[in-house]
């Protein structure tokens, strides 16, 4: 306060803010400077400025926002509030004042914005936490070593430090690779990614380092030299395949050399930098050098690196996959037709010793091919190439420039020779080497690019990947064999079955050379892989993020849609353009019937305005555009076959289920291109396009612009954008087998070949029916035969009968999954997704994999592929239910012997092709499923409707209990039955023995009942069967599991139930029978409920019972109500007075009740009970009692102390006093979390408001039960939340609310938060939604005039009531939001010039999201985050057409005080689920009656204190650890109002927690230039000035 008080005024007549805060975010917040970001501290920036900026502030603003700098603005006077907002974190952090003096008036806004980072938990890393499925199963990491003469003593630290990263890597050859370059001068490669293959070695090849030495330090040349040696492809860099590419660099100085133009090229090439740097680096340069700011570390020798070791690794861990490096060439020349046909065409010929004999007679063949061409040079060209070991040219493209020529030259070719064919290196020659610029290739121009490949037998290397990239790059390809050539291999490289050519001998290749003329002289072969296609209509649509994350870059967004549009053809016969915003909703901008010009389009583009809401619902928003985008009623030409695309604009991850829209999108023919941020999800992304070259990345919206050209190219793509029709061809299948071909399966094999004959026998296979592959994996894939390669069941079967076992290992089914899809469901080998052909995939497993097989399942599934899965008892059952599409696409044998028996099920899956269930979720984890320690308890219902399949479950129970080892220290039984109500048929330690079970259950019969309460159910069987008295282990850590058998849709609540029983941490497996409701059976029990049929389904289910049973550990910490790891003091305070001596003993009884379940003798739980009437007594302490007897013998003894009136605020203030307290037994002080409940039994003669603030401010929960004598607002002012307040007629009916409350205890966390202080409001935030439908329009005006009257009530003027109107009937319309206006004349007069909206149907469901999305939001001038109480006053005049339950939900859980006032034609108890509590609903008969309401609902709203949800910030600042940084206005014009700055700022501070270890303070001024009056580490006490006054 000192420093600030002595503050003297700088001076400058220019004003720099972007200069100055370029200049904070370099010098002030830093390590060496105090602060503390590296920590996980807030950093805050507070500007004050007076007027607009000299210089620009765009740049410095936002690499403050990426550097996670919470920046608040604060203008006076002249300051120019655009600029402001584009500094501020986010919106609402921007405020402006007419002069200095009014700075004392927005002093609360800014110390709320303060508190950002108590709830706010946005992400600190500069890559987006990915859950740990994305993070990348492999990356090259390559460690930069800075070994100058400095480094000399720091060299061992530096070793130590990559060992230590390497230590957490998981290296090998398809793994993490690493490799390590030291410089200094230049550079030495001690290792290169490709040396080592695994950890051990690169740890002692670490160790075994030694320091380089040498002067200058020239980083910008090791850059360079990282760059274009270790990341490349001979060094074993990987960034074609997508790996990610990761440098660390360590150094201990400032380069002698630049390194921009070095870190600028490495970033290019998508390499991801983290720099290290002790303090005589120079932190600039690291900056510059860093993925981004955040990746550059400071620390202040090597020997302190060990500092940042797991923040690195942090990071590294969650940089994403990439897409691969290289891409394909589309559409870069001309759209004209070629006046004469051109080509450039390679032969590829085979001169290997085995081609000697047949060499004269393959070259003739293209001898008499090329006579047949037009060589010349803008005609058509030719080159030749020979291979045996290695590939040699004969001559190139543009060696020949006629006929005659290339002529000659052919005659002149000798046979090559040579022992090996690597026909894979051959082709990867000809695509690195032949088909290039530079060797004459034309296909930049358009020039279709044709192979033609001569082989005489298999080739030596693997062929695969070297003719998928001739693919990428559009080269048509033709193969021809003879003698020993391999058919499949053939296909594999020639992509089309069509295309590849088996000559019985070189003689007879007459007929092939014709065929192969007629493909390449028709275009319609190649025109998609041809640059100049263009086609001439197209409907696209752009779906784009106009959530609250992408607000500030929306402008870019919209500039990006713009230059897309101006590169496409808009007519009425061309192109059409929609564009879309979605955040939690979405809604039309505008269709494709909309405009038919370009400039239309653009200027409507140029209109938009953002949107705003979260989260981000993608799933919904691809639904949406599906449903009222893509439809002729929105302009679509779909029917006309005009091709769809979608282009998806993503800033993150989805907040629900993309994989059904998605599905459905692709099966109407829609091709989508989706562009996603580096907080986008990568998976999600590729998931979503067309194929995941369709998916493209960029750091930020702000680089759109680079990707531009990749998105025109892919919309030219002509063959990529067939609209086809919706329905699957159920007629159509393609039938993929894929089998284990490891060690592992090698005494079953004959069975599986035996099983799949058997099934192929039953297919109809044809070229437009059925279609056949096998592929046989283990490290890797290898396919038997393709789709395409047969067209008849006989020869399918003839290949199967011959097919030989692969051998090998280890069982990668991630890996051959991938290949399955890539290679085998292509449409190059026969695969018919595109035509609608159903396609189904059989795995065969005998063990567990090697790789991780949940992202290529995923992918999979949102393909539509319907994976059955076959497991051994050595497989893992879990991975196999995540490979399957749904659940019971899963079976299980022993052993492949076995595989008849589930010949008859399996065969039925596939004739159901069209069987759509939910997809199950992953359960990653493997145990041994015998032997297994749990209690499990059997939930049955045994209602009426399950009588029929009453013998299928009980069988099933007795099958399950058989398959257990039951004992004492092993499974432990219970059954229980329910219908209305629930009746144990006996617990956990009635028996020891099986055999008692087993003859239990052969008695059991179901008891019958006419409803279906699961919901109650469940809370009898968490409440009364999972208890140690019951038998319950859970003290012990032994797994509590829960199978519930359901045969139909429960009639009560089961989601609070299922919440709080996996709070009690009770396992949830489900099994639906018969009518079992599939939805409900997902609700409770995502992904672990499996569906009974017939006992032929025993095994399965039993085993993934079993297998779900053994993955539990009985680790979970319950929470309150039953046993749990967390100590909690308990306190009832109980109402003794004269008014409930009657029901006293229903009081004691309740309480007894509810201490049963407490944890109580192993000292978890402690009770104390006080009474209260005119005065408070303890009836016993916290510390009192030590066991359960002995607290519920006291209970029993109670008697009402008796006396009148109750005085509540007192009773509170006694046991704030005296029983929470250290020395009556609390345990605050060692974590125990504190809980009072209250039961009152008539109006307090005090106010219990402040004591209850007061215990509230201590960390007490609160939780307060009224009966009808009580008054209902004291309930709710006592009590936490409003959640926590309960009310019964009468003491009496305490029963009826006994599991509410105790389930309310349960879903308690021990890391709960402390609640947030109740405060009286110092204002209201007051919306007003309007019916504006059809059917209100005669009532309009009377609704118009109940507003102005209530309005005027308000205090708005000084700044106190802020209100809003919407209007809404089908959609809502903001008439003017809570910023809008700021004074009461300005609202009246808005308010009498509302217009009656209009239109049918009445959607108040919608109407409340939009609410909560797009008003009760800070942007829209909310001020819930400050602690102003939210009013909804509701006026509807009918019943709604859509759900209103969760929008009113969402808002009430927000904190949203809703009133509803309806009229005759509204429903009643619509407006009660609305409002806050029913008797918050009223109703007129007509709107003209609306007075005399008026007096109920102002009454209703002053009288309720608003509870603030936990997710509210309080206007208190937050005592945790927070960096300030105040940069003050300096200039000239700010010399008169400098005093009142400086005053503020002392305010300010005022507020804070100062010192070392909490809050630290920086003060910076500026004009022209900046400078600091002290740093973060100056001062650590508000009253001391250690300040050395630094410029």
């Amino acid at each position: 306060m000192n420093a600030i008080d002595n503050l003297a005024h700088k001076g400058g007549r220019r004003l720099n803010v972007g200069a100055a805060l370029q200049f904070v975010r370099h010098r002030v917040f830093t390590s060496s400077t105090g602060s503390r970001r590296l920590e996980g501290v807030p950093q805050t920036l507070i500007l004050l400025t007076s007027k607009p900026s000299a210089d620009s502030v765009k740049g410095p603003a936002f690499a403050l926002k990426e550097h996670e700098i919470v920046a608040v603005g604060v203008g006076v006077a002249d300051a120019n509030l655009a600029e402001l907002e584009m500094i501020e974190f986010k919106p609402g952090f921007a405020f402006k004042v007419t002069d200095f003096s009014s700075l004392n008036s927005i002093q609360t806004q800014v110390l709320s914005a303060l508190n950002i980072h108590q709830d706010n938990q946005e992400t600190k890393n500069g890559i987006s936490d990915l859950v740990v499925e994305l993070e990348s199963p492999e990356r090259d990491i390559v460690f930069l070593l800075d070994g100058s003469d400095d480094t000399l003593s720091g060299f061992p630290a530096m070793k130590t430090f990559v060992q230590q990263v390497v230590e957490t890597l998981s290296v090998g050859e398809n793994k993490d690779r690493v490799s390590v370059v030291q410089y200094s001068q230049d550079q030495q490669t001690h290792f290169s990614l490709n040396t080592y293959t695994d950890k051990q070695a690169v740890l002692t090849a670490v160790r075994q380092l030694d320091h380089r030495g040498g002067q200058p330090r020239n980083t910008a040349a090791a850059l360079e030299q990282v760059r274009r040696n270790a990341f490349a492809e001979s060094s074993g860099g990987r960034y074609k395949e997508g790996v990610p590419q990761i440098l660390i660099l360590l150094t201990g100085g400032r380069s002698r050399d630049d390194v921009t133009r070095a870190a600028a090229d490495l970033k290019k090439e998508k390499v991801v930098p983290f720099c290290i740097g002790t303090k005589t680096a120079d932190i600039l340069e690291l900056q510059s050098i860093a993925h981004n700011p955040s990746y550059a570390f400071s620390v202040l020798t090597f020997d302190d690196i060990g500092s940042i070791h797991q923040q690195l690794v942090s990071l590294v861990q969650r940089v994403p996959r990439q897409q691969p490096r290289e891409k394909a060439l589309h559409a870069l020349g001309s759209t004209q037709q070629r006046e004469f046909m051109q080509r450039d065409i390679v032969f590829l010929m085979d001169s290997s010793d085995e081609m000697l004999s047949d060499f004269t007679q393959v070259l003739g063949f293209v001898e008499h091919m090329v006579e047949k061409l037009t060589v010349g040079e803008r005609k058509d060209q030719v080159s030749v190439v020979q291979y045996s070991n290695e590939p040699s040219v004969e001559f190139l493209l543009n060696t020949h420039q006629s006929q005659q020529s290339a002529a000659d030259s052919l005659k002149t070719i000798r046979h090559k020779g040579g022992r090996l064919r690597n026909t894979g290196a051959a082709l990867n020659y000809v695509k690195e080497n032949v088909f290039t610029p530079s060797s004459g290739s034309r296909r930049q121009q358009g020039i279709p690019q044709i192979l033609v490949l001569l082989t005489s037998g298999r080739s030596n290397d693997d062929v695969r990947n070297a003719a998928e990239k001739l693919k990428e790059i559009g080269v048509m390809m033709f193969v021809v064999g003879i003698k020993n050539a391999d058919i499949l291999e053939m296909q594999s490289i020639s992509q089309e079955a069509s295309h590849a050519f088996l000559a019985a001998d070189s003689s007879d290749m007459s007929d092939t050379e014709q065929e192969i003329l007629t493909s390449i002289q028709t275009g319609e072969k190649y025109v998609a892989t041809t640059a100049s296609y263009d086609p001439s209509s197209r409907d696209i649509v752009f779906l784009i993020d106009g959530s609250d994350d992408s607000q500030r870059r929306f402008p870019d967004i919209t500039d990006f849609v713009q230059r897309i549009v101006r590169d496409l053809s808009v007519g009425p016969d061309s192109d059409h353009v929609a564009v879309v915003q979605y955040s939690s909703t979405a809604e039309i901008n505008f269709n494709l019937s909309r405009y038919v010009t370009e400039d239309d389009v653009v200027k409507a583009v140029d209109g938009l305005t953002h949107k705003g809401g979260y989260p981000k619902n993608i799933g919904a928003a691809l639904q949406y555009v599906r449903d009222y985008v893509f439809t002729p009623e929105s302009g679509s030409r779909i029917q006309q076959g005009v091709p769809q695309i979608l282009i998806l604009l993503s800033g993150g991850r989805s907040g629900d289920d993309i994989r059904t829209s998605v599905r459905l999108l692709k099966e109407m023919g829609v091709s989508i291109v989706a562009i996603g941020t580096s907080d986008a999800d990568t998976l999600e992304l590729q998931i979503i396009s067309h194929e995941p070259r369709y998916a493209l990345s960029v750091t930020d919206y702000e680089e759109l612009s680079t990707v531009k050209q990749d998105v025109l190219s892919l919309l030219r793509e002509p063959s990529r954008h067939v609209v086809h029709s919706v329905a699957v061809d159920s007629k159509k299948r393609d039938v993929v087998f894929l089998i284990d071909g490891s060690y592992d399966s090698r005494n079953g094999f004959e069975e599986i070949r035996a099983f799949i004959q058997r099934i192929v026998e039953n297919l109809n296979v044809s070229h437009n029916g059925d279609q056949v592959a096998v592929v046989q994996y283990s490290r890797d894939a290898t396919a038997n035969f393709y789709l395409n390669s047969y067209s008849s069941k006989s020869d399918v079967l003839s290949s199967i009968r011959t097919m030989r076992h692969k051998l090998g290992q280890p069982l990668n089914i991630g890996k051959a999954l991938e290949f399955v899809m890539d290679h085998v469901f292509a449409a190059s080998v026969g695969g018919r997704g595109a035509d609608m052909a159903s396609q189904h995939l059989y795995l065969f497993s005998g063990g567990r994999s090697g790789d991780d097989v949940r992202g290529p399942a995923q992918i999979q599934k949102a393909k539509g592929i319907k994976t059955l899965s076959i497991g051994t008892k050595n497989a893992d059952t879990l991975e196999m239910q995540t490979v399957a599409y749904t659940p019971g696409h899963y079976f299980y044998v022993p052993n492949y012997e076995n595989l008849q028996t589930i010949y008859t099920s399996v065969e039925t899956k596939l004739r159901d092709s069209q069987e759509t269930t939910e997809f199950i979720t992953d359960t990653p984890t493997d145990v041994e499923t015998e032997h297994q320690k749990a209690d499990i308890v059997f939930l049955v219902d045994g209602s009426d409707n399950m009588q029929r399949n009453e013998r299928l479950i009980l069988e099933f129970v007795t099958d399950f209990v058989n398959k257990l080892e039951i004992g004492p220290s092993k499974a432990q039984v219970a059954l229980v039955q329910y219908s209305t109500e629930p009746t144990a048929d006996f617990t956990l330690n009635k028996y020891s023995m099986k055999e008692d079970i087993l003859k239990h259950l052969s008695n059991v019969q179901l008891r019958g009942g006419g409803s279906v309460n699961t919901g109650r159910a469940i809370d009898f069987v968490k409440n009364t069967v999972f208890t140690a008295s019951s038998g319950s282990r859970l003290q012990q850590g032994v797994p509590q599991v829960l199978v519930l058998a359901s045969g139909r849709k429960s009639e009560d609540d089961i989601l609070q139930p299922v919440g709080m029983l996996k709070n009690a941490g009770i396992v949830l497996l489900a099994v639906g029978v018969d009518g079992a409701d599939r939805v409900e059976m997902e609700q409770l029990a995502p992904g672990a409920w499996y569906f009974l049929r017939e006992s032929s389904d025993f095994p399965l289910v039993r085993q993934q019972l079993l297998s779900a049973t053994a993955t539990i550990r009985g680790s979970v910490s319950p929470g309150i109500g039953s046993s749990s790891t967390m100590k909690r003091d308990i306190v009832f305070l109980i109402d003794g007075s004269d008014n409930v001596r009657n029901t006293f003993s229903n009081i004691r009884e309740f309480i007894a009740n509810l201490v049963q379940n407490f944890d109580l003798d192993h000292e978890q739980d402690k009770v104390a009970v006080v009474q209260y009437s005119n005065n408070a007594e303890i009836g016993f302490s916290l510390d009192s009692y030590a066991t359960k007897d002995d607290v519920l013998q006291h209970i029993a003894s109670l008697k009402p102390k008796g006396g009148r009136p109750q005085y509540i605020g007192a009773a509170l203030q006694f046991v704030k006093d005296k029983v929470f307290v250290s020395n009556a037994g609390g345990r605050k002080n060692v974590g125990a979390k504190q809980i009072l409940v209250v039961l009152a039994g008539g109006r307090s003669r005090d106010s219990p408001r402040g004591p209850a603030t007061a215990l509230k401010r201590n960390g007490v929960v609160m939780l307060a039960v009224g009966s009808r004598q009580s008054n209902s607002a004291e309930m709710q002012a006592i009590s936490s939340d409003t959640d926590n307040t309960y009310s019964v007629p009468d003491f009496v009916n305490l029963p009826r609310i006994q599991q509410r409350l105790m389930r309310r205890l349960t879903g308690m966390k021990s890391q709960e938060t402390t609640e947030v202080v109740r405060q009286q409001p110092a204002g209201r935030d007051v919306v007003f939604l309007l019916d504006g439908s059809d059917g209100t329009r005669t009532g309009f005006p009377a609704m118009r005039d109940f507003v102005q009257r209530v309005v005027e009530t308000l205090s708005v003027d000084d700044n106190k009531d802020r209100v809003s109107v919407v209007q809404y009937s089908r959609d809502p319309a903001v008439q003017f939001y809570l910023n809008t206006y700021t004074t009461k004349g300005q609202i009246l007069d808005a308010v009498r010039g509302l217009r009656h909206k209009g239109g049918r149907p009445l959607n108040t469901g919608a109407a409340l999201q939009y609410l909560r999305d797009n008003v009760f939001t800070s942007s829209a001038g909310s001020r819930r985050p400050e602690g102003v109480p939210q009013v909804l006053v509701l006026l509807s005049g009918g019943k709604s057409f859509d759900v209103v339950d969760a929008p009113a939900a969402a808002l009430k859980q927000m904190g949203v005080l809703i009133f509803a006032i309806g009229s005759r034609g509204s429903d009643s108890r619509e407006l009660q689920k609305v409002s806050h509590d029913p008797s918050y609903a009223l109703s007129v008969s007509e709107f003209t009656d609306l007075p005399s309401v008026q007096q109920q609902l102002q009454a209703s709203v002053e009288a309720v204190v608003v509870d603030l949800t936990p997710e509210s910030p309080t206007v208190l600042v937050d005592t945790a650890k927070k960096d300030i940084v105040f940069l003050l206005d300096g200039s000239d014009g700010t010399r008169n109002g400098f005093p009142a700055m400086r005053d503020f700022v002392e305010k300010v501070v005022e507020k804070l927690n100062v010192g070392e270890n909490k809050d630290r303070v920086s003060v910076v001024q500026f004009s022209r230039e900046a400078e600091v009056h002290f740093d973060l580490n100056t001062q650590y006490k508000r009253g001391y000035c250690g300040c050395d006054q630094r410029a």
